[in-house]
């Protein structure tokens, strides 16, 4: 029995000699477009899948580079006779493979398109558009001098975009779909020392369109390598490692299944065996963790592969998914492949770059969503250790638009297409010790061809899970996994009161979607983390998604959907990563490694002592060091290491801090992190993994004693350091420092998430606060009254067209250097939402830039973003600030601050405040839709909140916790201005 198939496949649906898919060797003679276009096989031609492997002592050739290149506006618009040697295609242009042509020429070889699932063609499978970009791709090329001689060779394609022809020297080797999966074809008989001429005619439209409708662009083209791969006598076809670990004896059994019989080696184990055999030995196993890799050699009569083997057993059981034992928790995020200007061209160096970023953020997971990435991507999480759900290239969302009818996963039809898929990923990508599970896809609904897909993986390889988010009721799979549900919903599943299916409450739950990192957010993901480890049947989920999709633009700095004039489109939904575009970490990001760090360093009583917990499913703490610093009002005064015992997982200690150093007065606390020991190979030495802060001694009261009058002028009003209009009570200066517009200010840009998303039928706050009118608060001056020692302003701020507003109270003081403003707020008249905001805005001149604080930093945070916001001292420019999302909202907000300093001005808060500072009002930044919009002005607007409404996810899932709404409610709040030295 071949490798490559099961007797079930074989005898269903053959994947080498099905009704819809020749013998692979078998060469065809020229088709019609609209034939295989519209055809539902996988295609023609290609040779039975297999193991990837990205060297052996083989001779290859890699055919990346510059490629002449035509295209057409339909399918059928040029002849065959560009794939005939000899053809003038002087006059072509060219283009880079691997590569996208939309995004390549300028404009000039058409545009991308966005949608999230609908279809931009008419649903009508498996027909397609006569208006079908059609791309004529030529690369001419000798074959090295030390070319081989004998054996024959490979043709391999690791991903085209929708639909490839394929001819070599005029002679035609098929054509095939599956866009992000591999085809080879059989090629030695067909080479010439010099002068080959390889043709691929790319259709942007075929009917393998339908099983490919992820959320991202449509990017037409040769977007992965192209390799010729010479093929010697008794070399090797396809190979399956099978490395499993035995947790209770601590040995490793290895046995390397190959089509062509050879011998294994693996010299660091003293392992010498045939293909076939099984050998058991001691070894050190393989996890994400820990990720312990052997080389190896598989050795048959014509090549040498090496092998790099990791150790590890994959089960279902006690209603766990285990590895090695033990149950694992997946702190994950969702990846599309993404580059800002090669769109999913990566090459190895980007790639390396995600994986350490995960690897230095905490992510231990990584879904490959929505279908198998590069195959060097799982190399390198092999070597710096993810866990991996490597999902299908498959997924018919548009189809949900008319409730599922004409599905293809529920057509037999297209049956051979799904298991030709599901072949080509699992032989693909069998020997990675980093995959673990395998899913059938994302968002196809349910059918027969979904079942066909997992028997046929449990049947071909019993050694990992199955996983597909749409069998609600797990008929096909080993895990419950849904999107985006509640809180409140994660609490009964985790305490199995969810119901369904007796197999769905025997099973693990995983989130394999949630906390949509769209704009500003998530938020509410430490809530998530609590209840994933309260809870052991929840084995954690995956952040959406890893980077934003943006494409950098001349005009916009970032273009997302609607940019390039698209009918349809699903306009900056493209952009919900925790990485920038251009892969700056977003505060997203860095909130998302707080909360997921694998130490919990908490405060562990009164006795000056910390409960230091492993939070790691595998790994030690040995590799760690712990360092303490004291600070006072947020500067170290002291710093020392800490001794903490290499904890196995799951342990915790006491650890007893030194006894503080004499800081009476100020506000004092600890904080404890811990740092890699040494360099690893994803980080270096000192990088911080983990950290805690803890309280000492509070914040000292703000106080300042109200001993000066106000003193009437002609049209001001002077008390203290300050001016005011006589007239409004405006504030117009402190000391030498112009102060401009001061007022209430409960407006917010809304984000993404304030907004929601269209289907949703949860209240979309960003929306009701629009109809509700306070993105328009008029504000109406009642009284200005200068007392014997304080002047106030009584006001009213509304929005027009309601009786709701808020009487709010100005009450100034000062002791003769300092200001006091306290800002007493009373809602009137029935308040049916929350506030975006609360606090006070007021503008300073342009020439304000730096900025220093005490308080949340360095980064921004709101009420249930703050995990990651660090108390101390920071400082920034102005336009540091700003978080650039790439559509801008509310943003650069830093949280619990005490004090901040700008523009000559010092600004105590009393309690603290959020603080935030830009070029362009409010207004302004909700106005604008990309970052090109934001001209800066002649004044820097800055913000003292009081409360800010918290994020939440519902760009795609939960609004804020309840506990984090900004309600209208009766406040009061202070802030203390001195114009500094």
């Amino acid at each position: 029995m071949s490798l490559r198939t099961s007797p079930e496949l074989s005898a269903s649906y053959p994947l080498s000699a099905s009704p819809t898919r020749a013998d692979p060797h078998e060469q065809r003679g020229p088709r019609s477009a609209g034939a295989y276009l519209e055809d539902v096989s996988p295609g023609s031609g290609a040779l039975p899948p297999r193991a990837w492997y990205a060297s052996s002592d083989a001779a290859s050739l890699s055919l990346n580079g510059s490629w002449r290149f035509r295209l057409s506006a339909t399918a059928d618009a040029q002849d065959d006779a560009f794939a005939e040697p000899g053809y003038d295609a002087g006059g072509w242009a060219e283009v880079s493979v691997p590569g996208h042509w939309v995004l390549q020429g300028n404009g000039s070889l058409g545009s991308p398109i966005y949608t999230n699932h609908l279809y931009p063609f008419p649903v009508d499978p498996p027909r397609v558009p006569t208006e079908n970009p059609t791309g004529d791709h030529l690369r001419f090329f000798d074959l090295p001098s030390d070319w081989p001689s004998n054996g024959g060779a490979v043709l391999r394609f690791d991903g085209v975009e929708s639909c490839a022809r394929v001819w070599l020297n005029g002679t035609e080797l098929g054509e095939f779909k599956g866009s992000r999966l591999p085809h080879e074809f059989a090629v030695g008989h067909l080479l010439e020392e010099n002068g080959n001429v390889l043709a691929v005619r790319v259709h942007q439209w075929s009917a393998g369109s339908y099983l490919e409708d992820q959320d991202q662009w449509w990017l037409p083209g040769i977007f992965r390598d192209v390799t010729l791969l010479h093929r010697p006598a008794g070399g090797v076809l396809d190979f399956f490692v099978h490395a499993s670990y035995d947790h209770v004896t601590g040995e490793g059994t290895l046995k390397v299944d190959s089509d062509v019989a050879g011998r294994v080696t693996v010299p660091a184990l003293g392992i010498e065996a045939a293909t076939g055999e099984s050998v058991t030995v001691p070894v050190e196993p393989w996890t994400a963790e820990t990720p312990r890799l052997y080389d190896g050699v598989l050795v048959t009569e014509g090549e040498r592969v090496p092998l790099r083997i990791g150790f590890r057993t994959v089960v279902l059981q006690d209603g766990l998914i285990k590895v090695n034992g033990k149950p694992v928790l997946f702190k994950g995020v969702n990846r599309h492949e993404w580059h800002p200007e090669r769109g999913r061209a990566l090459d190895l160096e980007t790639m390396r770059e995600d994986v350490l970023l995960m690897k230095r953020h905490n992510i231990n997971a990584v879904r490959t969503s929505h279908y198998p990435p590069h195959p060097a991507f799982l190399d390198l999480c092999d070597a710096y250790g993810l866990w991996v759900i490597d999902e299908c290239d498959l997924e018919t969302h548009g189809f949900v638009e008319q409730a599922w009818r004409d599905n293809p996963v529920d057509d037999d039809r297209w049956t051979p297409a799904l298991l030709d898929r599901a072949a080509r990923m699992v032989e693909r990508d069998k020997n990675h010790p980093s995959v673990v599970i395998w899913s059938l896809g994302n968002e196809a609904g349910t059918g027969r061809g979904l079942t066909a897909m997992a028997e046929w993986i449990h049947g071909r390889d019993a050694s990992r899970l199955v996983h597909y988010e749409g069998d609600v009721n797990c008929r096909d799979t080993d895990m419950y996994s849904r999107m985006y549900a509640f809180h409140e919903e994660v609490v009964r599943i985790g305490r199995g009161l969810d119901g369904g299916t007796h197999r769905r409450r025997e099973l693990p739950f995983v989130l394999c979607e949630y906390g949509h990192a769209m704009g500003n957010g998530p938020g509410g993901i430490d809530d998530y983390q609590r209840l994933f480890e309260a809870y052991d049947r929840l084995q954690g989920g995956f952040i959406w998604e890893w980077i934003d999709h943006g494409i950098r633009d001349e005009r916009y700095g970032f273009a997302y959907g609607g940019d390039f004039g698209e009918e349809l489109h699903d306009g900056n939904f493209v952009c919900d990563g925790l990485l920038f575009p251009d892969r700056r970490p977003s505060p997203g990001l860095v909130e998302y490694k707080k909360v997921i760090e694998p130490v919990r360093i908490e405060c562990d009583g009164a006795d000056g002592a910390v409960r230091v917990r492993n939070a790691y499913d595998f790994a030690d703490l040995s590799g760690l060091t712990f360092v303490w610093s004291y600070q006072v009002d947020g500067e170290t005064v002291e710093s020392g290491p800490l001794p903490v015992p290499a904890l196995a997982p799951g342990e915790s200690a006491h650890v007893k801090l030194p006894v503080p150093p004499d800081t009476r007065g100020g506000e004092t606390q600890w904080t404890v992190r811990a740092l890699l020991a040494s360099d690893t190979a994803w980080a270096p030495e000192g990088h911080r993994v983990a950290w805690g802060q803890f309280p000492v001694a509070a914040r000292p009261p703000v106080r300042i004693a109200p001993g000066r009058a106000p003193v009437l002028g002609e049209g001001l009003i002077t008390l203290g350091p300050a001016s005011f209009d006589a007239r409004s009570g405006t504030l117009k200066s402190i000391g030498t420092i112009d102060v401009s517009g001061l007022r209430l200010d409960v407006w917010r840009a809304p984000t993404d998430n304030d907004d929601g998303a269209e289907w949703q039928t949860d209240i979309r706050y960003g929306l009701l606060w629009r109809k509700f009118g306070l993105h328009r608060m008029r504000h109406r001056v009642d009284a200005v009254e200068p007392g014997d020692d304080a002047l106030t302003v009584r006001t009213r701020v509304a929005p027009a067209a309601r009786d709701a507003g808020l009487a709010t109270v100005y009450r100034w003081t000062s002791d003769g250097e300092r200001l006091r403003l306290t800002v007493s707020v009373g809602p009137e008249g029935d308040w049916t939402v929350p506030l975006p905001r609360l606090g006070i805005r007021f503008g300073l001149p342009g020439s304000a830039d730096r900025v220093r604080w005490f308080g949340g930093g360095p980064g921004e945070a709101y009420p249930d973003t703050r995990s990651a916001s660090e108390l101390g001292r920071w400082e920034s420019t102005v336009d540091a600030l700003q978080t650039p999302y790439v559509r801008p909202q509310e943003n650069g907000a830093r949280a619990d601050v005490r004090w901040a300093e700008i523009g000559g001005l010092r600004i105590e808060g009393d309690p603290e405040f959020w603080f935030s500072a830009r070029r362009w009002t409010n207004e302004q930044l909700d106005a604008a839709r990309h970052l090109s919009d934001l001209t800066p002005g002649g004044t820097v607007w800055v913000n003292l909140d009081h409360g800010q409404h918290g994020i939440g996810s519902q760009s795609c899932g939960p609004g804020p916790q309840p506990r984090h709404f900004l309600r209208a409610e009766p406040a009061e709040f202070s802030f203390v201005f001195s114009e500094i030295g």
